[in-house]
């Protein structure tokens, strides 16, 4: 009765399991659309079998018992005689050529394993397609995910024809024209209907209850309530099974399968925001009314229900909950108040876990201490926003604010970092150790986002506490970041004062990774003073330092201000050099501070050696790095500003202002920093692509033109779509050969250098003629 939107690739997946297994369960969590993807599959499949589809329900059951019975109406098995039904039902199938699917398990699975096991032993023709929220374990089965409709990747910044390609999207608006016939997608109400579906996790159930709402709410509105999603969305069709008439008899179908242990684990787990791994839910969730050992055995259960989600792109497993099913384990959890307690417990780890990466930053393990700060960011900031929610907590907030510093500035979170640390310095008591030093953190971050004044202020009470405490580790934090201060203010002598007070103390300390930091920076402020020979022997000094421990972040800082005396030196190929060497370290970091800087350096490298054009290209990639990281160049001081507006008015003069403006205008928003860093070391190659207002300035309107031969373009969009050479090659009845051959092409005219990247690509261009 309604259209079936997107699940293209889900469908073409799951009927090739079915010809490759006799049994296939359709698994997810509760509404995600195991049963209207199994009538799709049944249809589209009924003519490859003799016999056509039957089709088994067994959600309206409650007795196992009348399993039997009911799955012998269902297959129109008529015999009158006292035999087992199951004989009859046996006896009826032999022979037959047949796709039986059997709908709602979950609730009588030991019932339906059986049966199911039964008909597979007997029935050599038949094929089962089950659908349930946790496998039956039978012998052959293969476990199909169903994941939730693809939803937009950020929920502000939208536009209605961006919106369209995301499958929760398409269904919205459909279902939403059900009932408000003239309701449209536009612009204005973009960002509240992506909002919409990021928040309903893609589940089309929630989302076809939403779409009911809107007959009366507008897309903001509904919104804004959400955090009343479970007496709000209701309203579900009056024919339709009662669970699936509200969002809460949804979950609390899920919840009545559970144990009273797996309910307990699902209530704590619900204090996570972004995610957890195994050790997260050990340390988080255990305590001696359920004990360590027993969570990965109730967290497996979890899985196997569709209550929890795997991710298991890396070799340690990370789990999620949707956003649905943690809300509703939050009231568990609320009920049970536990809350106050899991939540001191959460706080203690995610500072624990912190403090571990900034106590072993000095090393060879700094990008992959890097990559899991990211992977943790939304439970950091859960943990710190409890802190400053609870007044007992400022400390703790504190001590974990400090800690994630390098999560703050090689992380690239910069506003995120300095909102909480201000907040901090609101709630902390004058003259304490720990405010001591949120100061110069919150300094340092001021510095790197142009807040010189901000940061004067910070380090002033910074060194009065220093001064009060007679703590020289924290005098020595005061020079280093004033030293910083100095420098960005153009006072390179002063500067390099401060920085050879710091780096004795924090050698005597053996703070090795803020000796390393200070003394690149010593460098920098050596290189603008005019003594470049000895800017390249402190650089010299850093290189071997790192070189000995396997650290690399200040390595790449310390070769960026190397290449920057070689430039004030004339010595364009060794600035060339090193500045390409920073970059391809920062493949793995992703800095974007030192990413921009390196890439501004080749822009002035290009410009001096009279490559114009790919000097003007890598400027704009530069300018876009540092708009995205919320900073300019000017925030590293006149001395580094003066070399990059010199560049840029050297270009405008040579190739014109709108020459310039379409050589060097913005990237398009889903450019990657990999894919600008790629482009910055492959000189000449196919430059990244440009946003809307490169197009205007260049004096041309539409989508950019493509690259790609209109073959190209469709194994493009058939690689997006997720399928592999082999799959393209049956798609298109063309050899294997030739679409390795289109696929290796692709990568070289685009410019990147894997798969995924090329489906970032299509998705931001929209190729025309696919």
């Amino acid at each position: 009765m309604t259209t079936f939107v997107g699940r293209r690739r889900e469908i073409d997946e799951a009927r090739a399991c079915l010809q490759r297994s006799r049994l296939v369960s359709l698994l997810g969590p509760g509404g995600v659309g195991k049963t209207r993807l199994a009538e799709e599959i049944a249809v589209r499949s009924s003519r490859a079998f003799r016999d056509s589809v039957r089709w088994i329900d067994l959600a309206v059951l409650r007795d196992a018992e009348a399993v039997p019975t009911a799955a012998a109406a269902a297959l129109g098995v008529t015999d009158q005689s006292t035999r087992p039904v199951m004989g009859k039902i046996v006896d009826h199938l032999q022979g037959r050529h047949m796709l039986i699917v059997v709908d709602n398990c979950e609730h009588l699975i030991d019932t339906a394993a059986g049966f199911v096991s039964t008909i597979l032993a007997h029935a050599p023709e038949i094929r089962i397609l089950v659908t349930s929220r946790e496998p039956l374990t039978v012998a052959g089965e293969v476990e199909f995910v169903i994941p939730p409709l693809t939803i937009p990747l950020v929920p502000t910044g939208n536009r209605a024809a961006g919106l369209a390609r995301y499958e929760s999207v398409s269904l919205l608006v459909e279902r939403a024209q059900r009932v408000v016939p003239d309701f449209e997608l536009t612009d204005d109400n973009a960002d509240a209907v992506a909002q919409l579906c990021i928040q309903l996790d893609g589940i089309p159930l929630a989302l076809e209850l939403a779409a009911t709402r809107l007959r009366s709410l507008s897309p903001g509105q509904l919104v804004e309530r959400l955090d009343r999603r479970f007496t709000l969305l209701t309203g579900g069709g009056r024919t339709a099974v009662p669970r699936q008439q509200t969002l809460r008899a949804l979950i609390d179908w899920s919840y009545d399968l559970c144990s009273e242990a797996e309910r307990v684990l699902w209530a704590r787990l619900s204090v996570f925001t972004g995610g957890f791994d195994l050790e997260a839910a050990e340390v988080v969730c255990a305590d001696e009314n359920l004990p360590e050992e027993r969570i990965v055995d109730l967290l497996d259960r979890l899985i196997a229900k569709s209550l929890v989600g795997v991710d298991r792109s890396s070799s340690i497993l990370r789990y999620s909950q949707l956003m649905t099913v943690r809300e509703y384990g939050h009231e568990l959890l609320v009920a049970r108040e536990e809350q106050d307690e899991l939540y001191r417990r959460h706080r203690a780890h995610c500072l624990d876990r912190a403090r571990r990466c900034a106590e072993s930053w000095f090393g060879s393990q700094q990008s992959s201490l890097l990559a899991r700060l990211r992977t943790d960011h939304a439970d950091f900031m859960t943990a710190l926003d409890r802190s400053l929610r609870d007044d007992s907590e400022p400390t703790t907030g504190a001590a974990l604010a400090v800690a994630l510093r390098y999560h703050w500035i090689a992380g690239g979170n910069l506003s995120t970092g300095r909102i909480r640390l201000e907040r901090l310095l609101q709630r902390l008591p004058a003259s304490s150790p720990e405010r001591g030093d949120v100061l110069w953190v919150t300094a340092w971050t001021a510095l790197i986002q142009g807040d010189r004044d901000g940061a004067a202020l910070h380090l002033s009470e910074c060194a009065a506490v220093a001064e009060e405490s007679g703590d020289d580790r924290l005098r020595a934090h005061h020079d280093h970041w004033a030293a910083l201060h100095a420098l960005f203010c153009g006072d390179t002598a002063r500067a390099i004062a401060l920085y050879e007070a710091a780096v004795s103390v924090h050698r005597a300390y053996g703070d090795d990774a803020a000796y390393l930091t200070a003394l690149f920076q010593l460098a920098m402020a050596q290189a603008y003073d005019g003594r470049l020979d000895e800017a390249l022997v402190t650089c010299g000094r850093v290189v071997e330092v790192a070189d000995e421990h396997g650290e690399r972040w200040n390595k790449a800082y310390a070769l960026w201000v190397s290449g920057v005396a070689y430039f004030h030196l004339g010595r364009l190929a060794d600035s060339v050099r090193v500045a390409r060497q920073a970059l391809r370290i920062q493949r793995d970091f992703k800095d974007k501070i030192c990413t921009a800087l390196s890439i501004e350096l080749l822009a002035w490298s290009a410009g001096a050696e009279g490559d114009h054009e790919e000097a003007a290209v890598l400027l704009g990639a530069a300018r876009t790095v540092w708009q995205r990281l919320g900073t300019t160049v000017a925030a590293f001081g006149p001395h580094i500003e003066r070399d990059s507006l010199a560049v840029e008015r050297r270009l405008r003069s040579v190739l014109g202002e709108d020459g310039f403006a379409r050589l060097a205008g913005p990237l398009d928003d889903g450019t990657t920093i990999e894919q600008v860093v790629d482009r910055a070391l492959a000189p000449h190659a196919t430059p990244p692509p440009r946003g809307t207002s490169q197009s205007r300035a260049g004096g041309t309107t539409g989508r950019p033109e493509s690259p790609l031969t209109k073959r190209e373009s469709e194994v493009a969009r058939l690689v997006a779509d997720g399928l592999s050479n082999r799959a393209i090659a049956e798609r298109l009845v063309i050899s294997r050969r030739t679409v390795d051959g289109h696929v290796e092409r692709i990568l070289d005219k685009l410019g990147v250098g894997s798969r995924t990247q090329v489906v970032a690509w299509m998705h931001t261009r929209e190729i025309p003629g696919v």
